[in-house]
């Protein structure tokens, strides 16, 4: 998947413009870098089109491998805190950036990174087909 690509399905999904979701996909990205492991991080990372794998690549310093743990309610809380985030926009944009990275990203590595998260985070995932995407893997 393309960069430009990526960013029109999260602005379609979360019914933001196109700038709204650049900037909703970096605080998304960047806060799922947070709370999953340095490693599932890269993996992902590496199947994402520049502009959005250094997202993955440069979260807060942490502790080598270990990922802070926190859920939903507080994941979305630190996307909307995120320099240039619209609060409002939050939520969705979370739900939406998710379900874009599944598309773009292969099924094993999607499934190793969400194994990383509580459950609730697939209450914001559309189901596959949903928004009409291909889903590699």
């Amino acid at each position: 998947m393309e960069y430009e690509d990526f960013i029109n399905a999260v602005a379609t999904r979360a019914k933001v413009s196109t700038d709204q979701a650049a900037t909703l996909s970096q605080a998304t990205l960047e806060t799922l870098a947070d709370r999953i492991s340095a490693g599932q991080a890269e993996n992902l990372a590496y199947q994402l089109p520049g502009g959005l794998d250094d997202c993955l690549r440069n979260p807060l310093p942490r502790s080598a491998e270990h990922a802070t743990s926190f859920g939903l309610d507080e994941f979305v809380r630190r996307v909307a805190d995120r320099p240039a985030v619209d609060r409002t926009l939050a939520a969705a944009g979370v739900g939406a950036v998710l379900t874009t990275l599944r598309e773009a990203v292969s099924r094993d590595q999607f499934e190793d990174a969400m194994a990383q998260l509580p459950k609730e985070f697939q209450q914001v995932i559309e189901p596959v087909g949903a928004g009409g995407g291909q889903r590699r893997g």
